[in-house]
Order: structure tokens, then sequence, then C-alpha cells
């Protein structure tokens, strides 16, 4: 049986988010390694600018990214193992979050195809 979507019923704006995190948690000038929690902690969120932002080699419209200065979001991240508690002062992903599939990737991280 293949294992069930969003199992942990995250709304919309949570997986946008979640994406995002995961994301940018892969770049290494972002994020590094919390050896003593197994987190990735992230060191800056991006700003945008326009109605866009650059994340890695993707771009991101500030549209789908209304979570991740959004403390509700990050609080709700949290209370399901997604997420560290902290935000704003502490950001992290935890190996539960970053494992977590999302399938938003393809439509909200826009790549070019060259």
């Amino acid at each position: 049986m293949p294992p069930k979507r969003n199992p942990l019923k995250l709304n919309k704006l949570q997986l946008k988010t979640l994406t995002l995190l995961q994301t940018l948690a892969g770049l290494p000038d972002v994020a590094t390694g919390d050896p003593e929690t197994g987190n990735t902690v992230l060191r800056w969120l991006p700003d945008p600018h326009g109605n866009h932002f650059h994340i890695g080699d993707a771009v991101v419209m500030a549209s789908d990214a209304t979570g991740l200065n959004n403390p509700a979001v990050w609080l709700a991240l949290a209370r399901k193992g997604l997420a560290a508690p902290g935000y704003p002062s502490h950001m992290a992903v935890t190996p539960a979050g970053l494992a977590y599939e999302t399938d938003l990737g393809d439509s909200i991280l826009h790549r070019a195809d060259h």
C-alpha cells in the first residue's frame, strides 16, 4: 500500500513553507547541521525583491512564500515536529521536516530549462 499523501494534514500555506524550508536547508551558504539535535539550522531567510526571490537556482514568487515570516506557520510546523520551536530567533528544520513529502517543489520552485 503506498504511503498516504500529506499524513500530517498540513494546509497549503504550511506545505509551501515547508517546501521552501527544505530547499533552503540544502544550501550550504544558508544552512548548517546541528550535530546535537540532527536539525538543520537556517542562518537567514530570503527577502523578496519585487514579486519574487531566489533560492539557489530557483525563482520563487513572493506570493508562494508568505509563510516564511509567519509565526503561526512556524508554530504549526513545530507542533507537528517538522520545524524546531523558537522562531524567529531560531529557525531550524527537523529531520522529519526534511523527509516530509510536500509534492510542491515543481509548482513553486521555478527553474530555467537551460
